[in-house]
């Protein structure tokens, strides 16, 4: 086996016993800061998999104090409930914490054909993982995504579902363009060697965008996406993410992290920063007009104002801004 050095950016802290790295077929990763009870959840929902596929969960703690994910989990790997390792993932950040999860299991797992990322604010429908599985085998494709159903903690906000926020970017299965998230997401392992570590790129770690623009640049490789209808998660959303500021700051990012990976996407391309800078002008000025027909088709303010504060947002990263969200993740 070709084991990960423990070191100061990566520890193993728990490791299920017997098992057998040779005979993993998927791994999945799951990410988890400061959420206890909700990665438990999440891994309640691993443990519940209806596959014939063995598949082995590595959990990347990336709170490297208090660990309150990682001693609320290890007991599940301990006592052999799931097959996998928990991680701590040293280096703070969004980005770190799946590059710590990726790099182990390439470097423990010598067989594994599909990686696939949850969330530790989500929660797994039972046949989750074999219809991604299955979804990049038959579409086929190196890339497959899936549906993040909001679960809004107040009833009355079960409307906020459609709104460009939360709302899936595809709504059939099959080959897709582009894919946005991590969030519910399977990666062949033919792309991970190929993209190689890195996976995300650092400039993302507090902002969010790194698998965006890791998506993107696979694309750009000519790796394959697909989305997979039926391949659900339930994503918990607090109610303070319905509150109009949250909304506000998240569609300004959007937009802040859509003008860094097209600078990126065409960075020695002729007048590259120039092409985009027009771009997101050209967004800015047609906003008002495609907020109407988003309000006239929608009835929803919040819905019609979401294309303003994008392009704001591309235009407002040409000078720098950088909404880091998840350096308060208490607020996030």
């Amino acid at each position: 086996m070709n084991s990960l050095p423990t070191h100061d950016v990566i520890s193993i802290v728990a490791r299920s016993p017997g098992l057998n790295t040779e005979a993993i077929e998927a791994v999945v990763t799951l990410p988890t800061f400061k959420r206890p009870e909700q990665v438990l959840a999440t891994l309640d929902s691993l443990r519940l998999q209806k596959t014939p596929r063995r598949f082995a969960v590595i959990v990347m703690e990336n709170e490297a104090e208090l660990r309150e994910g990682a001693v609320a989990a290890s007991p599940l790997f301990q006592n052999a409930v799931l097959e996998g390792m928990i991680i701590i993932a040293h280096e703070r950040g969004n980005c770190s914490a799946y590059n710590a999860g990726w790099q182990t299991a390439v470097a423990n797992f010598p067989n594994f054909r599909h990686l696939l990322v949850i969330d530790d604010d989500e929660v797994a429908d039972p046949d989750w993982l074999e219809h991604l599985c299955t979804a990049a085998e038959s579409l086929p494709a190196d890339i497959v995504g899936g549906p993040q159903v909001p679960l809004f903690s107040e009833p009355s906000d079960a409307a906020w579902a459609s709104h460009p926020v939360f709302a899936p970017p595809h709504r059939e299965s099959g080959r897709v363009a582009a894919l946005y998230s991590s969030g519910n997401l399977l990666v062949g392992r033919a792309v991970l060697e190929a993209m190689g570590p890195p996976y995300l790129d650092l400039q993302f770690n507090f902002m969010g965008g790194g698998d965006s623009d890791f998506l993107s640049r696979a694309a750009q490789r000519g790796f394959t996406l697909g989305w997979c209808a039926e391949a659900k998660v339930l994503e918990t959303v607090p109610a303070r993410r319905t509150e109009a500021g949250w909304i506000r700051a998240r569609s300004l990012r959007n937009g802040v992290i859509s003008t860094l990976v097209e600078k990126k996407k065409r960075a020695g391309t002729p007048f590259a920063t120039a092409r985009v800078f027009a771009k997101s002008l050209a967004l800015l000025a047609a906003s008002p007009f495609r907020g109407l027909l988003r309000l006239v088709s929608t009835g929803s303010p919040s819905v019609a104002a979401y294309p303003a504060y994008v392009a704001l947002g591309r235009v407002m990263a040409e000078f720098g801004y950088a909404n880091e969200q998840y350096r308060q993740p208490e607020k996030n």
